[in-house]
């Protein structure tokens, strides 16, 4: 994201700021420093929206109606509304960039997809009318943080639901859903906002990119995955960056209960301290936390294959190597006042002593996960 302002024309006025979009929105122009906004709801008056049309340097209307009592509120709160606005910034002689949110709906016969196609055909008619630039993004399900669950995504309703240990229903686990990231969405209504430079397709519509798609029993999958990581597997998924399991990830944490953001750890103790596992990873081994109580050696062991890195984060200790093939003993001494990683080779036996006359703690990564089955670990002293 942009982290300056001086680009940016303002006022801009935002219809819906309290939606699901408008909240990311303005949540991501506040903190580019961006205060110049005039932010209009639902029950702000006609004069409001009027002063908003005439001051506005950069217009983002995502105001719209979603599931009305009555499918005429469809019409009045999608079409209707945009018809207002557009007449307003028309009277005044104002000429800035339009931008608005529309549905791939837009293109169905129902009556939410008939006026939100009214809406676009009175956005694109107004840039012909007046000259101002106008960008109609025909948008896939959005999903992220902030989206009321329930309502009409289903990502939050299953995010909502399984994180509270609520059932969900998956009516056709084959259906492929198309969906776009709120993150992504932001990105290319900032990009409007700055350059003009967006994705158009043949038809003039912008569409928000990357599109995701994935089948509704593939996401019950991942989001009852990650639930199970918290509760035992310790798994954190495949984090590429742009990947669709990151998106989903954060959307899922987002939907925590404010009381279950903690959760514990099976810590394994003896009378030389414990040893605990913290998050594993499918492509990155696992993270572990050693405590070792003063004057305890722990290790002796090598391996082929696994390798490690060593940071102790409070005490004091050596760590010693010794190829397995020869008899010099490497040293090296390690402290928590002075954050240090050691790398634990392939082919060293190794161990680790507390020499200080406080518990020592010790940060272990290494590049495979624990497998009881092939613990590539073999018992010889250094």
């Amino acid at each position: 994201m942009p982290n300056e302002t001086s680009s940016l024309p303002t006022p801009i006025l935002i219809t819906g700021a309290g939606g699901f979009v408008g909240r990311n929105l303005v949540a991501t122009l506040h903190a580019m420093g961006c205060r110049d906004l005039l932010l209009f709801e639902k029950d702000d008056t006609a004069e409001t929206l009027a002063d908003y049309c005439r001051r506005a340097a950069f217009v983002v209307h995502l105001a719209g109606i979603n599931r009305p009592k009555d499918p005429s509120e469809f019409y009045s709160g999608n079409a209707g509304l945009t018809d207002t606005m557009l007449h307003l910034l028309a009277e005044s002689g104002n000429k800035a960039p339009v931008l608005v949110t529309s549905s791939i709906q837009a293109a169905l016969d129902n009556d939410y997809g008939k006026s939100k196609k009214q809406a676009e055909d009175a956005i694109f008619a107004h840039g012909k009318t007046t000259g101002a630039p106008v960008y109609v993004f025909r948008m896939e399900g959005v999903f992220g943080k902030w989206c009321r669950p329930n309502y009409n995504s289903v990502v939050a309703t299953f995010c909502h639901n399984i994180a509270r240990g609520l059932p969900i229903e998956v009516r056709d686990p084959a259906y492929e859903l198309p969906l776009v990231y709120i993150d992504d969405v932001i990105r290319c209504i900032l990009d409007a906002m700055l350059s003009g430079e967006v994705e158009c397709d043949a038809e003039g519509y912008c569409r928000i990119h990357p599109v995701h798609r994935v089948t509704l029993g593939h996401l019950a999958e991942l989001i009852n995955g990650f639930a199970e990581a918290r509760r035992g597997s310790l798994a954190v998924p495949y984090l590429a960056d742009g990947s669709f399991e990151k998106k989903l990830y954060s959307t899922y944490l987002s939907y925590l209960p404010t009381d279950q953001f903690a959760y514990d750890l099976n810590m394994h103790c003896d009378d030389r301290g414990s040893f605990t596992e913290v998050l594993r990873t499918p492509e990155r081994g696992q993270v572990s936390v050693n405590i070792s109580r003063p004057g305890i050696v722990k290790g002796n062991h090598w391996h082929h294959t696994k390798n490690e890195k060593f940071l102790v984060v409070q005490g004091e200790g050596v760590i010693r190597f010794r190829r397995i093939d020869c008899d010099e003993v490497i040293e090296y001494h390690v402290s928590g006042k002075k954050l240090q990683v050691v790398d634990i080779p392939c082919g060293y036996t190794h161990n680790i002593e507390n020499v200080g006359s406080e518990d020592m703690v010790t940060l272990m990564w290494a590049n495979e996960c624990f497998d009881p089955d092939h613990p590539d670990t073999f018992y010889l002293p250094v």
